[in-house]
């Protein structure tokens, strides 16, 4: 191949994708690649065909002591905390930058491993870029107060509280969003000063990695962020595990969640916990119909339904439930499903056979309860795992599919006559995680978003996010909160000083 050929492909960037994938791709720590010191691979699948993608390395609990041990030196070393201000924002606008710059080389792993639509995954990829830059300008705001003459004993003192980064942090990262997952962690992390272990799923490990390669390349001093893909049962496990590890942010399962509790507890470590949802649509009579119900319809069908706040639940007042049904259900069978590359596809597949399945067991579980399937509800024959987006009838509060996370296109609908029924229809699971609102009347809007138990509510919209704004949950949606200065908070320890002048 000539010198003009490799230009050619450093600057295609699926010819730079494809080749990167044709390699084996190692573990990343300490600034460098290596393989797992078990020398065990995990086979990552295109969901689109079930075809094999990639090897990856598998870290077990050994190469997550590497990690923790890489991290750990790097943050007693001051290398990245103690790096002037001004550089270190600079370092992390950088990757913001280099993010822009191979957002269609990212999206195209993305939708590779993912299955999302590649438009999908290259809003991702820049969303994401989006928040790196947003919280680097974060960077100079991070300081604490000083208190002078309101402290209360008697004498001079001078007091005042210092922020500084928690320690080495681990990132437990989800399938269905890897990039923006990642990167919510990751950049307020970078900003406090912390030093990461990430341990991206093992079914979408690809663009992570090369993510870390990035942020080398931006400028990241090696040992301050190591990429460890690897199972949840000994990878994440040992992560959670670790006594190195001062905190852990995940985002999944609740009942993964609440086994992370437990393995945290050794040296009661720091919790971010982002779990699961069952987030209900409210549809009202006076809503804007040519609003409401391709809005509604999205928010349970986009990504396939494989997201944490997916309305899965909808309800509408019954003067208007068979025209809302009605019109999401032909929303529902006019949405293209396809291989996620291929130009005009809405949807892509589930990310796996057993998640295919899930779906379909729900779907019949409720079929079984006596629901109805107004559309869908079947798995579509040939290569890859897809499933016909889903919209079921005549379900109620005490059937399976509607308690439960489905994490799939399946749309459980429920009329109600007032205002009055939706509070305790809406908050009567356990989860919290998000809420749709579609109305005229911002009277009654403002009135029923104080009385939802969701951590974020969106009125005649639905899956906005925005760096300034916290997202996270109530009751078993999670702890804390990501994004906004809360989000930078959880990365941070607050330290008093009391000095007595004399």
């Amino acid at each position: 191949m000539t010198s003009s050929d490799d230009s050619s492909k450093r600057h295609d960037p699926v010819a730079a994708a494809v080749s990167w994938l044709s390699q084996p791709r190692p573990l990343l720590i300490d600034g460098k690649h290596t393989g797992s010191l078990t020398d065990r691979w995990m086979e990552v699948l295109n969901p689109a065909t079930g075809a094999p993608l990639a090897r990856v390395a598998q870290a077990g609990p050994q190469d997550i002591d590497l990690a923790v041990d890489a991290g750990r030196r790097s943050f007693e070393s001051r290398v990245w905390r103690g790096m002037q201000v001004d550089q270190r924002m600079k370092v992390i606008w950088r990757l913001s930058e280099l993010m822009e710059q191979y957002a269609a080389e990212l999206a195209y792993l993305l939708t590779s491993e993912n299955g999302m639509p590649l438009p999908l995954a290259t809003r991702s990829v820049l969303g994401a870029a989006g928040w790196m830059r947003s919280f680097a300008g974060l960077t100079k705001r991070v300081g604490g107060r000083a208190y002078g003459e309101s402290i209360s004993a008697p004498g001079e003192w001078h007091a005042y509280t210092r922020k500084e980064p928690v320690g080495v942090v681990g990132l437990i990262t989800p399938w269905n969003g890897p990039i923006g997952t990642l990167v919510i962690k990751l950049a307020p992390a970078l900003v406090a000063g912390c030093s990461v272990v990430a341990k991206p799923s093992e079914l979408t490990p690809l663009a992570c990695l090369r993510l870390a390669e990035l942020a080398l390349e931006a400028g990241l001093p090696p040992g301050v962020l190591n990429m460890v893909p690897g199972h949840g049962v000994d990878a994440g496990a040992r992560l959670c595990a670790h006594e190195g590890v001062n905190k852990v942010s995940f985002t999944g399962s609740t009942a993964v969640g609440r086994e992370l509790v437990r393995l945290s507890a050794g040296n009661l470590k720091r919790l971010t916990l982002e779990l699961g949802g069952k987030s209900p649509c409210i549809v009202f009579d006076d809503a804007d119909m040519e609003l409401a119900i391709p809005g509604a319809a999205m928010a349970i069908f986009a990504n396939t339904g494989q997201a944490c706040i997916a309305g899965s639940r909808l309800f509408v007042q019954r003067k208007s439930f068979d025209k809302v049904v009605s019109g999401i259900a032909d929303v529902a069978r006019k949405l293209k499903l396809g291989d996620g590359m291929e130009p005009g596809v809405d949807l892509g597949p589930l990310i796996s056979e057993k998640q295919r399945q899930r779906v379909l067991d729900y779907v019949q579980s409720g079929v079984d309860e006596g629901a109805e399937i107004a559309t869908g509800g079947a798995a579509i024959d040939g290569k890859g795992f897809f499933v016909q987006p889903t919209v079921m009838v005549n379900t109620h509060a005490d059937m399976k599919m509607v308690r439960e996370e489905i994490f799939g296109p399946v749309l459980c609908a429920m009329p109600f006559d007032d205002i009055e029924e939706i509070p305790a229809l809406a908050n009567s699971i356990e989860y919290g995680l998000a809420a749709g609102v579609y109305s005229r009347d911002v009277n009654k809007v403002h009135k029923l978003a104080a009385r939802l138990e969701a951590g974020s509510v969106y009125v005649n919209c639905y899956s906005m996010f925005d760096a300034i704004m916290p997202f996270g949950g109530y009751k078993q949606s999670g702890w804390g909160r990501e994004l906004g200065e809360e989000g930078l908070d959880a990365y941070l320890e607050t330290k008093s000083v009391y000095m007595r002048l004399t």
